[in-house]
């Protein structure tokens, strides 16, 4: 990584401040007011979650430009949240953020890593070796399907 980036656990106090960047974040890709006031609570990150260690962020200079939250027990995870600043997207971070959650879901024991994807995330996470395996119901919007993205673990899996 380049001098200045870190990636660490988040802090409990951050919650409201990751929130809002996940909002701003699904905001990039254009979706209306509604529907963005359909996703701020299924946005919510919550302080139990960081305090139990499963959110990370990013930081350039200081800034938390991105974070992750992977969720789940035993050989499968979830990805709950990747998002980054909407003027940070293309920098690296997401790749960034995806490689350091991929390592820690090996390091809790996962074989597999599930994401509900937004549509517009789908091409990113296929960049990163997800393959969609499905679609799973939107929490936030009824009757909205999502792409179910899967990364498989496995060492005779993996290419």
């Amino acid at each position: 990584m380049q001098d200045g980036i870190r990636i660490r656990p988040a802090q409990p106090e951050e919650a409201p401040q990751l929130s809002e960047l996940a909002f701003r974040s699904k905001a990039h890709w254009g979706y209306d007011d509604r529907f963005m006031a359909q996703c701020r609570k299924p946005l919510r990150v919550s302080p139990e979650n960081i305090a139990e260690g499963r959110v990370f962020v990013l930081e350039d200079q200081g800034r938390i430009r991105g974070f992750y939250e992977l969720t789940g027990e035993g050989a499968v995870k979830e990805l709950s949240f990747l998002f980054v600043e909407p003027a940070d997207i293309g920098k690296g971070y997401g790749r960034a953020l995806w490689l350091h959650a991929v390592r820690t879901a090996e390091v809790r024991g996962a074989d597999r890593i599930l994401i509900h994807s937004d549509p517009h995330a789908e091409p990113f996470y296929r960049a990163m070796g997800a393959e969609r395996v499905g679609e799973v119901p939107s929490t936030a919007i009824p009757g909205r399907m999502l792409p179910l993205m899967c990364l498989d673990l496995r060492p005779s899996i993996r290419p």
